[in-house]
């Protein structure tokens, strides 16, 4: 259920609050006025009462805009303090942020408000790419910052690892290991597996043919489709198992099951904030954000 109060709102009630008056409150948040008119409107609408009188004599509070108020003022100045703590004046009035959909681990979760209660002055933008095409985006100033998959190609940009997810096996609910709690790689070498063709990702790709090679690993290999949900449906019909990030066990679908490779931290995926070298202070705020990790 989302909230029926967020940093915005609060932000633009605040401001008719201060000014008693729209057109004001328009000018001093660089806005025009009918986007404010309604934003407050929708406002009221959600909250199931208004919050100004408006007439001709001008604006006023009404009883329940009064009772908002003093809790507004106190969020605002928690996310004030907040900005100062987290160092927020790295960060963009737009901040255009990619996410790798190779994977998601449960911290992208609710990442966009995260940064935006951080610094409400801050419009997130969110792209989600593969990770090489995130940082062609990065390389070319279409994106101030991007989460990535790593191992990625990643010259002459900053990258700072924040998590690592280990491969799990996604195989078909009646499979004959699904018995098990873990299989190996050794377990998998005579099923056929999807694989995602190297140009997708060809630093990952070459990655985990190193460990494949390591354990002499050299299955059957099937196209992996883009899709996730027809990866999976392809995998409950029996065409194949599938090698993931752990992250997607959070995809249910009938028929399949999801158990742990006995090599999965070997064979895991990195995920790092990658940065062009000049933007320190937009690291540390982005960095103390993700790690603000919501529960699972």
């Amino acid at each position: 259920m989302s909230n029926l109060l967020d940093s915005r709102a609060l932000a633009l009630f605040l401001a008719v609050a201060d000014a008693l008056s729209f057109r004001q409150a328009a000018e001093t948040l660089h806005v025009s006025q009918p986007p404010l008119s309604r934003a407050i409107r929708e406002l009221e609408e959600r909250l199931g009462t208004r919050l100004f009188d408006r007439n001709t004599k001008g604006v006023t509070l009404t009883d329940a805009g009064q009772k908002l108020l003093p809790y507004a003022r106190s969020i605002e100045k928690l996310l004030r303090e907040a900005e100062a703590g987290l160092a927020t004046r790295g960060l963009p009035a737009t901040l255009r942020l990619g996410l790798t959909s190779a994977a998601e681990p449960t911290w992208f979760r609710g990442l966009e408000q995260r940064v935006q209660a951080a610094n409400a002055r801050t419009v997130v933008s969110i792209l989600s790419d593969s990770s090489p095409r995130l940082v062609r985006q990065l390389r070319a100033g279409k994106l101030d910052a991007a989460f990535v998959a790593l191992p990625t190609e990643v010259h002459g940009l900053d990258v700072q690892e924040l998590d690592r997810l280990p491969m799990v096996v996604a195989m078909q609910s009646s499979h004959r290991l699904a018995r098990r709690k873990a299989v190996s790689l050794a377990d998998l070498a005579r099923e056929s597996v999807f694989w995602f063709e190297r140009a997708r990702q060809p630093a990952f790709y070459d990655y985990c043919q190193k460990v494949f090679s390591r354990h002499d690993f050299a299955p059957a290999k099937l196209k992996e489709p883009t899709d996730h949900h027809v990866l999976l449906g392809d995998v409950a019909s029996g065409r194949g198992v599938a090698l993931l990030p752990k992250s997607f066990t959070g995809l249910k679908r009938a028929g399949v099951v999801y158990r742990a490779l006995v090599e999965g931290q070997e064979l895991s995926v990195g995920i790092g904030l990658a940065t062009r070298r000049d933007r320190q202070g937009m690291r540390d705020v982005l960095t103390a954000v993700a790690r603000t990790r919501i529960r699972p």
